[in-house]
Order: C-alpha cells, then sequence, then structure tokens
C-alpha cells in the first residue's frame, strides 16, 4: 500500500549476512541523501544512518527483530549525509511467502523531527503562557506569507475543461454563420418573413459572439516567453491588440433590428423598393461575420498533427466553399432574369423552369404567370451545378447560357482545378500517411511469421518474437533511429544523439566529461527494450555493455534469490580497469515488466576514453560510486581476510570489524 514516493526500503531476508537492501524509494533516497546507488546493498539495519546519538538500546532492539524475524516499530535518531540529525519513527515488517518463510523485510522512515521539535516547544512554554496570562494576552505568533501565483476567480484558464468546451461551441456557431449568413443573403432577401423565421437562432448566435468578447478578456493567454499570464490588464491589452476589433465586427447585433421591429432608417417614409435594399444591404452587412473563419486559420496548427481532424476540416472547407459558389450562381442567374425580362429563352433558371413544366414563374422577384420551383429546389440546382463544376467539368442538365453565368462557370472550374490540387492532394496524403505505417507493420509481421515458419522455430520462441515485435513496434513506430540518421555529417548526428541521451548523459558520472567527449560518446549510446520476463544478462555472460533503466522495473537473480530490484534512473553494469576488459557477470538481470533503456556499449566506451585519457581515469572511479548494482564477478561480498573480519558500511566508506 506505500506509494511510489514513500520513504521505505526492501532488504533480502535471506542473506544472512547483514540482510541486503534490494530497493529503496526515492522518497527514502531524498530523506537521508544517499543515491541509491550508495543504498544498494547495504545492511537492512541502515548502519550508514547511525551516529552518536543514536540509541545503543534501540539499534540492539534492532539487530534481534531482524535475526528473530520479527515486526519493529519505534522512534530512533538518524543521521543524513549531511551529518544532519533527524527524528525518525521505523517500522519493520517482515514479509513472508506462499509457503509461510519470510523471504523480504519492508523497512519505512518517517521524518517526525517537526513533531518531536513541536512537542518540547509546548512542554518549554507551558509554564510561560501560565504567568503570562495573568498580566495580558499570549504573545503573538509572527505571520509567514508564501508567494503563491494565485488567480482572480473571474479569470478563465485557457487550458480548462470549460474553455475547450466553449471554443468548440463558437466553432460550431462560426460555421452556422459562414452557412446561413450567404444563404440569407442570396435566396431570401428581402422576404421578411423568412428572415424572421430564423432570427431566434440568429440572435442566439450573436449572443454567444457577445459572451465570448468578454470571456476573451478575462482568459488567460501564453506570452512569447511561455509564460501563462494572470494579470487582467495585460490580458486585456493583448486582446485588444489581437482579435478585439475582427470579434467586435463579427458580434455587432444585426438581427435585433428584426426582434424588437426597428426601423433601418426611423422617421423616413421609403418606397418599397428603397426598404428592399436597405434590409438586402443589411444581409450584406452581416456578411462580416464571416470573419470569425480566421479564427479556426489560427488553431489549425493545434490539429495539425490530427490527421482525422485535418481531413473533417479540409473537406468541410470544400463544402462550405461550393455551397457560396452555389448562392452566387443563383445571384447571376436572377439578375440576367432582371436584366433579360423580355426574353425568357435564356439563363439556367428558364432551363430549371421548362424542365419543371412552367416556363414563365415568380422568383426572388421577377413576376411571371406561373408557380416556378421553390427556393429548396433552386438552392439545390445551384448546389449540384457547382460541386460537378469544381469536381469534374459538369454534365451540362443545369450549364451556363449567359455570358456572365459562363464567365462565372469558368472560375468555378479553374478553382476546381486548384482545390483537387490543395484540398484532395492534402486528403490523399494523409491517408496514404495514416495506413503506410499501418501497411508497413503487416508487411514485416508477415515477413516475421514465414521466417517462424521456415526455420521451425518452436512454440516459446515465436511468441515472445512475436511479443517482442509488436511491443516495440507500438513503442517507436517502425522507426529505426540509427537507420534514419546515419546519413547525417557527425557533427549534426552528435548534437542529435546528445539530445536523445541527455538523461543518461546528465549523469554525474560524465560530469567531468568534456563537451567533446559526450559528443563522440553519445554515438555509442543505443536504445534498448527489454519485455516482462526477458533476461537482459545472463550469470557468465561477457558484459557487452552498460544499461541505463529510463522506465520500467527489474530484479537481479542468483540462484533464484532477489539480489536487487531496479527502476527508473539505475545504472547497471561493473567497474571498469583499462587492462582487464573481460567481465563476466555474477547474476542475471531479469525484466519485471515493460523496460527501456540506454545502453553504452563497452567497445565504444574504450575507444572514446583511448581518446580522451584525462577523463578515463575519473571514469573508472566515479563509476563505481555511481552503480546501482555491481555485476563484475566476485563484486559479491566485501571479505577483509587481513583479520579475519568482515567489512560493515559507514557512511560511504567500508570499515573492518573484526571477530
Amino acid at each position: 500500500s506505500l506509494s511510489f514516493d514513500s520513504n521505505f526500503i526492501l532488504a533480502n531476508a535471506q542473506v544472512l549476512k547483514g540482510y541486503p537492501i534490494v530497493y529503496c524509494s526515492d522518497g527514502f533516497c531524498e530523506l537521508t541523501g544517499f543515491s541509491r546507488a550508495e543504498v544498494m546493498q547495504k545492511s537492512c539495519a541502515c548502519k550508514f544512518l547511525y551516529g552518536s546519538e543514536t540509541s545503543e538500546s534501540i539499534i540492539l532492539s534492532i539487530d534481534v527483530a531482524l535475526e528473530e524475524r520479527k515486526e519493529f516499530k519505534d522512534e530512533i535518531m538518524f543521521y543524513k549525509k549531511t551529518a544532519v540529525l533527524f527524528w525518525c519513527l521505523l517500522d519493520i515488517v517482515p514479509i513472508k511467502n506462499e509457503k509461510g518463510d519470510v523471504v523480504l523485510f519492508l523497512a519505512s522512515f518517517k521524518d517526525i523531527t517537526d513533531t518531536k521539535a513541536k512537542a518540547v516547544q509546548e512542554d518549554k512554554r507551558e509554564g510561560e503562557y501560565t504567568c503570562a496570562n495573568v498580566f495580558g494576552d499570549l504573545p503573538a505568533l509572527p505571520e509567514y506569507k508564501v508567494a503563491d501565483a494565485k488567480k482572480s476567480k473571474f479569470i478563465l484558464l485557457h487550458y480548462s475543461t470549460f474553455k475547450a468546451g466553449w471554443d468548440w461551441l463558437i466553432l460550431l456557431a462560426t460555421f452556422y454563420v459562414a452557412v446561413t449568413v450567404p444563404y440569407n443573403v442570396c435566396f431570401i432577401g428581402d422576404d421578411d418573413d423568412l428572415t424572421r423565421s430564423t432570427t431566434v437562432s440568429d440572435i442566439s448566435v450573436e449572443i454567444l459572439f457577445i459572451i465570448d468578447i468578454v470571456f476573451n478578456f478575462r482568459t488567460t493567454y501564453v506570452s512569447k516567453s511561455g509564460q501563462v499570464i494572470f494579470d487582467a490588464r495585460q490580458i486585456c491589452i493583448h486582446y485588444l491588440t489581437t482579435w478585439f476589433i475582427i470579434d467586435l465586427v463579427a458580434a455587432l447585433p444585426f438581427d435585433l433590428l428584426y426582434a424588437f421591429k426597428v426601423s433601418v432608417v426611423s422617421g423616413i417614409c421609403l418606397p418599397t423598393k428603397t426598404c428592399r435594399v436597405v434590409v438586402s444591404v443589411v444581409h450584406l452587412l452581416k456578411t462580416v461575420r464571416l470573419l470569425r473563419l480566421l479564427r479556426l486559420l489560427q488553431k489549425m496548427d493545434r490539429y495539425s498533427q490530427h490527421s482525422t481532424v485535418v481531413l473533417t476540416l479540409l473537406m468541410s472547407m470544400f463544402a462550405l466553399l461550393a455551397h457560396w459558389m452555389a448562392c452566387i450562381w443563383y445571384v447571376i442567374g436572377k439578375m440576367e432574369m432582371e436584366a433579360n425580362a423580355y426574353n425568357w429563352d435564356i439563363g439556367w433558371l428558364h432551363e430549371l423552369g421548362k424542365r419543371l413544366e412552367s416556363p414563365y414563374y415568380s422568383i426572388g422577384g421577377v413576376n411571371g404567370t406561373g408557380n416556378g420551383p421553390s427556393i429548396r429546389s433552386v438552392y439545390i440546382a445551384s448546389l449540384y451545378f457547382t460541386l460537378s463544376s469544381l469536381t469534374s467539368v459538369g454534365f451540362g442538365n443545369v450549364s451556363a447560357n449567359t455570358d456572365a453565368e459562363k464567365i462565372f462557370s469558368v472560375c468555378v472550374m479553374l478553382i476546381g482545378a486548384l482545390m483537387h490540387a490543395l484540398v484532395f492532394g492534402n486528403v490523399t496524403a494523409i491517408i496514404q500517411r495514416m495506413y503506410s505505417r499501418w501497411s508497413q507493420y503487416h508487411t514485416r509481421t508477415k515477413d516475421l511469421k514465414d521466417f517462424i515458419r521456415v526455420h521451425h522455430l518452436p512454440q516459446s520462441l515465436k511468441q515472445r518474437m512475436l511479443e517482442y515485435f509488436q511491443t516495440t513496434w507500438s513503442v517507436n513506430n517502425g522507426i529505426d533511429c540509427n537507420e534514419l540518421l546515419k546519413d547525417f555529417p557527425d557533427e549534426l548526428r552528435s548534437d542529435i544523439t546528445m539530445h536523445l541521451n541527455k538523461e543518461i548523459l546528465e549523469l554525474s558520472l560524465f560530469a567531468s566529461a568534456s563537451r567533446g567527449c559526450l559528443r563522440s560518446l553519445s554515438l555509442h549510446i543505443k536504445t534498448s527494450f527489454c519485455a516482462p520476463g526477458e533476461y537482459l544478462l545472463r550469470q557468465g555472460d561477457a558484459l557487452q555493455a552498460i544499461f541505463f533503466v529510463c522506465s520500467g522495473s527489474m530484479e537481479v537473480l542468483k540462484d533464484g534469490m532477489v539480489l536487487a530490484i531496479l527502476g527508473k534512473g539505475d545504472l547497471i553494469g561493473a567497474n571498469l580497469s583499462l587492462d582487464d576488459r573481460v567481465i563476466k557477470t555474477n547474476a542475471d538481470v531479469k525484466a519485471l515488466t515493460y523496460c527501456d533503456l540506454q545502453c553504452i556499449n563497452l567497445k565504444g566506451l574504450y575507444e572514446v576514453l583511448d581518446l580522451y585519457p584525462e577523463y578515463s581515469h575519473h571514469f573508472v572511479q566515479d563509476i563505481q560510486q555511481d552503480l546501482t548494482y555491481n555485476l563484475r564477478e566476485g563484486h559479491e561480498t566485501h571479505q577483509c581476510f587481513s583479520n579475519g573480519g568482515t567489512c560493515v558500511p559507514r557512511g560511504t566508506r567500508w570499515h573492518c570489524r573484526g571477530t
């Protein structure tokens, strides 16, 4: 039940000599100041934390509890690596296996220094406060203010869930405006009844735009330096100098004129035709709301990595363009009918009326003798013509007859050619990109299965190979970094590899290395992967690399006994010698979970050390301190044969204790 950041250690209860520590948490390292490499394989009693103030009786009680494999819990005074004294609540619990044998000790450490200090202070001040109350109030405690970046409750976070949902709502409202405004301007025109039918929805959109302006005055933003700005004054200045003008023009409440039945020109009696022109002008003014689409272009970069979203937006923009073209196509046909009122044999609207067996009709204020096609039918015919012209060369059943219609048709075809190159070219590239990796994955999987079938590999090996391939593919998506970088020059490649391997190069082991040494060393660092149950190393193998655990968990085994449990940030290898370069491993290293590793090839490492002899001496000395577990054969125990005693840890050194 201990969390990852708890202060605890695990020790092997099956090794009688000191019960060596096989795992320690990050919280324990932060509490004591010792690194994991310094703690591993030390005694479970944590003798390296003892000092002059540590109670001898409690030390004896800890040793007895470990030998008898009993639980121990008491307060004890320990010393950190910096020799700072602290009170600790130590709790040692034996862990049993299914056979009832104690295999591990779990020791948890809780810093109670503050609690003990407060208790002592309260005891000292109890008498003082009692006397002080006779003469006056208690002395006031000093106030300490913590500098905390607090935002006003009226400031919205630009990355909050509410703001993300609001942005999507405004995006839908913008698309509604982009569709309805051109349609109302071209098809409805001065039809007051049809205009009032959409007044409620239009006013709702206007209210949303106005509220959005208010929200933008109270929404945080990211400055050029990468900081999140919470100050209200800076937010207002930033919004006023960026999108405020466009948002304000797009939110002008034109539809409120219809809602409150306010005359556009009050107090003046205008002719009917003039009133129609004024109403049409109001509709045309509403087209400024299309400026909100510029906001969409601003957010395109945010979704550029999502192929499905980009594909949807591209197709939506194509359909929106066809809608706008259909509106213009209808206006051209309407103007041609008005200009040729006595010659009904021209214009695409006339052809549409003939097919409906009504050659004389009234559309858009053009007087006729019959009932013409409805607005809905005319719009569908217009959209059909523009889509067929944009995607191909049209089919002729709705065609251009007059000069103006033919000129517009030519423009539509040219725009269609451009849209084919822009939209459908991107659509094709996106689809190919979406399925290229998938196709490559299936090809590699088929090759692997064919290899297994041809060479008659057993089922166990087959399963391990397939699982390893599928997992590594999911991690790196089939990208081989070494193959990708091999064509780059060494200068650029070394800079790239230094960035990729910066986590391992930031170890204290390489602190004294020059930049040139690190650049050369980074070229010999490779990324590896290990699946659960797989062995990274076997006992007796020749060590080929030094391994750094980036993620996951591993265990060190010898004769079925757990010697260490390794996790993120641990270094696995052996102390090196420039003379004896053949190292045999003394234990097995097995993965408990999926593990990402970075490995430094020993052959390449020796080549770099030969090139930089001034650093090689420091490396050979420092690696012994930085290794979380030393795999060199014969390094399992520290024996002092000079006096027949054993070595015990004292801080970062080993001291001999005779028998």
